[in-house]
């Protein structure tokens, strides 16, 4: 089997492969692995195949159809597609077929790849474990009586066990990053408005973005190109120009200067996280990168900065479903407002809930200046900190997650601490900055551990070079979860 995206793109590429081959072994290993995973949702093989055909059929004519031509991909089922349900794991529009695709699903057909699965997710995006999805509880490749981290446990435990496709997910608070390193994957937040949000289900308008989770940060660099830009249908997204992000992050990064925020090393990051980050960034330093420390004084704040921003702007965008006008409709009601209260009470479930009751007392009258204001204010001083810190560094290192994959039920009656998992995420969100987590080794337990990388708005590219040095030369991004779609462990 193909070892790398490169590898399937270059292979269809040459004649050596056909998109429909490409697509046959990548739903081949997603029904491999999915038994014992529950990592996919919905797994599209007419429609891949349908679509794998009609490239091979352009191909043979001798037609370019995309620089991705016949690479299989896999979407967060909170993103639209075409085909298949988008369901944002919830109750509440658990059928939900969309009549119109995500601009970034869009950009990477238009490239030629091909849909082969949607992913599992917390529902709406809200968790941190993939336990809070109305479908399935995803489990860990590497251990599968944990947790594969959240909101993106699907696409990141998928992208993990299996080899040679694309995997989108989304990002509001670590969505992205957090899943990664505890599946031992790369993953990267773009920008805000890097990438079009829209097609993009809402959770937190101002924190949502769509991003790549990959094996390696190239890979991540060939999904960014191909669906990065401005787009008209997303007045967020920012015409700035798309660079070649393969090529930049081939670059070396001798003279490159990396910052150390003792902010972002708390006292609850464990011993074994801190001690392989650690060793991470002596390998950045052997390459040639300098490092100094940097300050971010409010950063303690930004998790309960976060809880409240992100609470207030869900529970406005969830107000839509409601049983009339979209969403689950219950069959018992007597009245207008008890067919809202059940539907919306049948629709969603426990962490959903919690976080639109949060959000709409923070709105209400009374207490709209004392914690919704508040928190606008902390994000803005976490942003000037991050402004101050990024004018001495070219990105700031830290640890991805505090810890690593916890067992699944662990954490579900302590929302406080499964909050507390995405510590070293939200600041990335708040600040509107890229941000990428990539493995750094594993621990005591053959559990993986993530370092995570800052960067200034959109220089996405120097996340993603420092990523790619740090992969050019070491191993960690090549090891094999327990759970894989080739057999035995080690390497890929």
């Amino acid at each position: 089997m193909t070892k790398s995206v490169f590898d399937t793109r270059d292979s269809i590429r040459a004649g050596e492969l056909t998109a429909t081959a490409a697509a046959e072994d990548a739903l081949r290993q997603v029904e491999q692995v999915n038994p014992q995973l529950d990592a996919a949702t919905e797994i599209l093989r007419e429609e891949a195949l349908a679509q794998a055909a009609e490239l091979d059929r352009r191909l043979e004519s001798g037609e370019d159809p995309g620089p991705l031509a016949g690479v299989p991909f896999t979407v967060k089922s909170n993103i639209c597609t075409l085909y298949g349900r988008t369901s944002a794991a919830s109750r509440i529009i658990e059928n939900h077929v969309s009549p119109y695709e995500a601009t970034a699903v869009r950009r990477l057909r238009e490239a030629g790849a091909v849909c082969v699965a949607k992913t599992n997710l917390d529902e709406f995006g809200m968790g941190s474990s993939t336990e809070n999805s109305s479908i399935q509880i995803t489990k860990n490749p590497w251990k599968t009586t944990h947790v594969p981290g959240g909101s993106s446990g699907g696409a990141a435990a998928l992208c993990s066990a299996t080899r040679g496709m694309l995997h989108l997910g989304s990002d509001t608070g670590g969505s992205i990053r957090q899943p990664a390193a505890y599946c031992g994957v790369t993953g990267l937040k773009p920008t805000y408005g890097r990438v079009s949000r829209y097609g993009l289900l809402a959770f937190a308008s101002s924190l949502d973005q769509i991003g790549p989770l990959q094996h390696s940060a190239l890979e991540c660099a060939l999904v960014l190109e191909a669906m990065a830009g401005v787009d008209e249908m997303d007045c967020t997204s920012r015409d700035v120009e798309v660079k070649d992000y393969v090529e930049s992050a081939s670059r070396d990064i001798s003279g490159m200067r990396l910052g150390i925020a003792p902010e972002l090393f708390p006292d609850g990051v464990g011993s074994e996280v801190r001690e392989r980050v650690e060793q991470a960034i002596e390998v950045l330093r052997g390459l040639g990168a300098e490092v100094k420390e940097v300050s971010l004084p409010n950063a303690r704040y930004a998790n309960p900065a976060y809880v409240l921003v992100s609470a207030a702007e869900a529970s406005s965008n969830l107000a839509r479903y409601d049983g009339v006008h979209f969403g689950h409709r219950t069959k018992e009601a007597e009245d207008l407002v008890a067919l809202y209260k059940s539907s919306r009470a049948e629709g969603f479930g426990p962490e959903v809930k919690r976080r639109i009751m949060i959000g709409a007392f923070v709105l209400s009258s009374g207490y709209y200046d004392a914690f919704y204001l508040k928190a606008l204010k902390v994000r803005k001083l976490i942003r000037k900190d991050f402004e101050t810190a990024l004018g001495e560094v070219d990105a700031v290192v830290c640890p991805t997650s505090p810890i690593t994959a916890f067992p699944i039920g662990e954490r579900m009656d302590d929302p406080m601490k499964l909050y507390a998992v995405d510590v070293l995420t939200v600041p990335a969100n708040l600040a509107s900055l890229p941000a990428l987590s990539l493995p750094c080794g594993l621990s005591g337990a053959g559990l993986p551990i993530g370092m995570q990388l800052y960067g200034r708005a959109m220089e996405d590219d120097v996340v993603l070079r420092i990523a790619n040095a740090f992969q050019s030369e070491t191993e960690h991004h090549l090891q094999a979860p327990a759970v894989n779609a080739w057999g035995g462990g080690g390497e890929a």
